[in-house]
């Protein structure tokens, strides 16, 4: 018997909770004046990716943990526009980890999206 909330088995909420973390880090370096600006749009956009996964699979059925799973999706191309424009703006550079974290989420998040979909 499997251990653990179901959403922590998948590796689409693992890599997410990690790309969170790795946001927070990374903000953590910008300027002062982006604290209540960039940098938490970015933590907000990365905190939502695995809470809405989180929240899905609580959720009754198939049609509702799909809805989620867009969610995710969505929160996670926030993220990718937020980062492009931190990259802009010279507040990180565009082989920051986040990336790769957040190319790894964008493939394992479409991967669930498509499993439930044809269920």
């Amino acid at each position: 018997m499997k251990k653990g909330k179901p959403h922590e088995r998948l590796d689409a909420w693992k890599f997410s909770m990690a790309l969170a973390k790795a946001v927070y880090q990374m903000t953590a370096t910008f300027p002062v004046e982006e604290r209540y600006g960039l940098s938490q749009q970015m933590r907000r956009a990365a905190v939502s990716i695995p809470s809405n996964l989180t929240e899905g699979a609580g959720r009754n059925g198939t049609k509702e943990y799909l809805h989620f799973i867009g969610m995710s999706r969505g929160s996670l191309a926030q993220r990718e526009t937020q980062m492009q424009l931190a990259v802009m703006l010279g507040l990180t550079t565009p082989d920051h980890p986040t990336f790769n974290l957040a190319d790894r989420a964008v493939k394992l998040l479409t991967g669930l999206h498509k499993k439930w979909s044809s269920a």
